[in-house]
């Protein structure tokens, strides 16, 4: 389905992350060009056909190859320093990440940025790369966790969440058509590839997956938080046509304790802590980087860091008195 089902703007965390993921993956649907050398980064080559690659109907080259500079200066802080990261902390990231977006919205949010799945994994694995290599400048203290808990516990609360299924179509007549098909026994999944215009889902036999309140539109969102489990609807209209929904499952919201929402604000402090950290520790892996740009165009882009200044010439010993006589 189109984002369309989603009322307003998204969830607030989940604009965060995705702020985050596109300013870690700029320039990465950029496509391919010419061989050689743009510049190395301690004498690991950036290769031109990879780095062209990304500028391809792009003006945004001197930003690419910064970005590309910054990854490589990771990877090699990370190999230096037996920093690992496995599939699973990946997994367990993109995880959270998903679960602020109702089904088939991620994968549209992605295709509207021109990523990958695997693009979305790389900039992960950076992050926790950082995150990792920060770790010990970051200080949380149980105080700490208890104020957060105190100010914010009800952003901490497990909001009631539906699993539900549908069928969008333009017209009322074949969406009522439509409900009589499915209360005569027809297939659910049958149908929804067969009619459904909500791209996104038909294929899945018209699965939206787990959602809360709010993230749909009005009606949709009504029908669905009270409507009797398993039940096939009549149409109910919104402005992106006409829905026959049934409701899978309810899942009850809960109240957040200080135990159950240590994980969710300890993350969140640790994002705080870290935050006015990672620019200086970037600039720091840059000035003791030895990074050589071949291309004239970037001439000038990673300044080489100033001399140490010589020590300052010992002044004259004192010549020695001269004797008595």
């Amino acid at each position: 389905m189109q984002s369309y089902l989603f009322y307003g703007a998204m969830m607030s965390n989940a604009q965060r992350i995705t702020v985050g993921l596109a300013a870690l993956l700029i320039g990465t649907s950029l496509a391919a060009c010419s061989g050689g050398t743009v510049a190395t980064v301690n004498g690991q080559p950036i290769n031109r056909t990879a780095f062209n690659g990304r500028l391809e109907n792009s003006p945004m080259a001197r930003t690419v190859l910064q970005q590309m500079v910054q990854e490589t200066l990771i990877e090699q802080y990370a190999k230096n320093n037996n920093i690992n990261v496995t599939d699973s902390e990946i997994d367990q990231r993109e995880n959270q990440i998903k679960a602020n977006f109702p089904s088939g919205s991620w994968d549209e949010m992605l295709k509207a940025r021109g990523l990958t799945e695997a693009d979305v994994r790389s900039a992960l694995r950076e992050q926790i790369i950082l995150d990792k290599a920060l770790a010990s400048q970051v200080k949380i203290s149980p105080a700490e966790v208890q104020q957060n808990f105190k100010q914010n516990h009800a952003q901490y609360d497990k909001a009631a969440t539906v699993t539900a299924r549908h069928i969008l179509v333009p017209s009322l007549p074949l969406a009522q058509k439509i409900e009589g098909d499915l209360k005569a026994g027809q297939n659910f999944g049958d149908l929804a590839k067969k009619y459904s215009t909500d791209t996104a889902t038909k294929d899945k036999g018209g699965e939206l997956g787990s959602f809360r309140r709010g993230q749909m539109v009005p009606a949709f969102d009504k029908y669905a938080f009270t409507a009797p489990i398993g039940q096939i609807s009549p149409p109910v209209k919104s402005p992106f046509g006409y829905h026959i929904i049934q409701v899978e499952s309810r899942t009850p919201g809960q109240k957040a304790t200080v135990a159950s929402a240590t994980p969710q604000i300890m993350d969140s402090l640790r994002q705080q802590h870290e935050a006015p950290l990672i620019q200086p520790f970037l600039q720091s892996l840059q000035q003791k980087a030895t990074i050589v740009v071949n291309d004239p165009q970037f001439a000038g882009l990673f300044p080489s860091p100033p001399p140490a200044p010589s020590a300052a010439p010992s002044a004259p010993a004192s010549p020695a008195a001269s004797p008595t006589k």
